[in-house]
């Protein structure tokens, strides 16, 4: 038997690649098309838009880990494994909080700002919160980040706070999934439990105050509703992508997110880009550029084995 692997045929491996590949270009492109479904919700509060989220996405994935039989895994989770799902839970909150009011509110560009600077975030929490000790082309793209910002800020009249508390809380967040010991799907059900409380009472107090939508009409409740299906499946796609794909490849892929985003702001939304504007996203993918040419690069050097 010719067990010699035909040029022709990808490997089982390289199948695994290619297969995980497309699972990130899917989760990555739903997220960029983000700014398309959640404009369709200005008809109701970013508060409500949040709170809503938050219940239906835990709805939903409580749902889908029934019918996978993985119910029982929540109730293994330790004491310390349920204190950082709350806070994971405040920085995933405070994201979407953050950027569902970006949206509804007509600054779809500073959301995509948010998530082109949310890899240098997260390189300068490593060297704050852990003290990791940075390559030269890392300071590099860090000092033209933070300029970036500056010119953004001269350009906005304002710091980006929408940018900044999205790119920040992500960071967070991202910090938080590196050391907690569960999988997507059960972490975010854990996070759904942890905030729901908070979110019933919110609920409860927008129906009181007479400021809900939800029950409106069917078209504001269906559309509330999908908010938890339309922030779960994203989150399967790059859970199935994560362990196939090379950590550089989904660093170059997580682009594509806010490079939609953008491109939504500017076309769809026609919000002014102003040169000055344009000046500090050439800064960010510069800065971004280097970053990942230098990650790229360390990530393919071979390994030296160490004689014990």
């Amino acid at each position: 038997m010719d067990t010699t692997t035909r040029r022709d045929q990808p490997t089982g491996h390289e199948g695994a690649r290619d297969a995980g590949i497309a699972f990130g270009i899917g989760a990555y492109f739903i997220w960029g098309l983000f700014p398309a479904f959640f404009g369709l919700l200005s008809f109701a509060s970013a508060g409500e838009v949040l709170v809503e989220r938050i219940l239906w996405t835990l709805v939903v994935s409580l749902l889908v880990m029934t019918l996978a039989g993985r119910l029982g895994e929540l109730r293994r989770i330790d004491a310390r494994t349920w204190q950082l799902a709350a806070v994971a839970s405040a920085a995933i909150s405070m994201n979407w909080g953050a950027y569902v009011y970006g949206v509804i509110s007509h600054h779809v560009v500073e959301c995509a700002l948010g998530y082109f600077i949310n890899p240098l975030v997260t390189v300068a929490f490593g060297v704050i919160i852990f003290r990791e000790r940075l390559r030269a082309p890392q300071w590099v793209a860090l000092g033209l980040g933070a300029t970036a910002v500056i010119v953004l800020t001269i350009d906005y009249g304002r710091p980006p706070w929408i940018a900044l508390i999205l790119a920040c809380s992500f960071a967070t967040y991202g910090l938080v999934k590196k050391v907690i010991r569960l999988d997507a799907l059960p972490g975010l059900a854990a996070e759904g439990l942890a905030a729901a409380p908070f979110a019933l009472i919110a609920v409860i107090v927008i129906a009181v105050t007479g400021n809900a939508t939800f029950g409106s009409s069917l078209p504001h409740t269906g559309l509330l509703m999908l908010t938890g299906p339309v922030t779960l499946v994203p989150l399967v796609l790059f859970a199935l992508a994560a362990p196939r794909v090379p950590l550089s490849t989904m660093g170059i892929l997580q682009y594509l997110t806010p490079g939609l985003q953008l491109a939504w702001g500017v076309a769809v939304g026609h919000e002014p880009m102003p040169a000055s504007r344009w000046a500090g996203f050439a800064l960010i993918w510069l800065a971004l550029a280097i970053f990942t040419v230098d990650a790229v690069r360390r990530s393919r050097r071979p390994v030296v084995a160490v004689p014990e």
